[in-house]
């Protein structure tokens, strides 16, 4: 888990089919990712200039003013890996007989799972939109 922030964020994005692909700038720093959405919700990962992976949710509206549209909206991010953050060391639990204890199933072994902003189990089609 990583921690949750909530900030403003300026970004210019060109659509890519139905990915959004942009740059922006917001309280950690430049970030470059892909979002999509649906309506006024949108979803997306990116990556900032310390080499951060972040996750983000979040609703918004837009309007054209001129030939550009310009917007507003919020949404939170977590980050979902962090290059400086030292990876805990693995040690195997010890039984009450100071026996070790086998390993847990790799995680290879697990299938994978989607999951929103607030950690709630998806379907693999609502993570990318295409639901049926």
């Amino acid at each position: 888990m990583g921690c949750s922030h909530t900030g403003a964020h300026v970004g210019v994005g060109v659509p890519v089919g139905p990915v959004n692909v942009g740059v922006g700038i917001g309280s950690g720093g430049v970030s470059a990712g892909a979002a999509v959405g649906a309506g006024p919700v949108g979803v997306g990962v990116g990556v900032n200039q310390r080499g951060q992976v972040t996750g983000s949710a979040g609703v918004g509206t837009s309007t054209s003013v001129g030939r550009a549209r310009v917007g507003a909206g919020v949404g939170g991010s977590t980050v979902l890996h962090d290059p400086d953050r030292p990876r805990p060391a693995h040690t195997a639990p010890v039984a009450p007989d100071n026996t070790a204890t086998p390993p847990a199933p790799s995680p290879a072994a697990t299938p994978l799972q989607w999951r929103d902003a607030q950690g709630n189990l998806v379907p693999e089609c609502q993570a990318f939109g295409n639901c049926r």
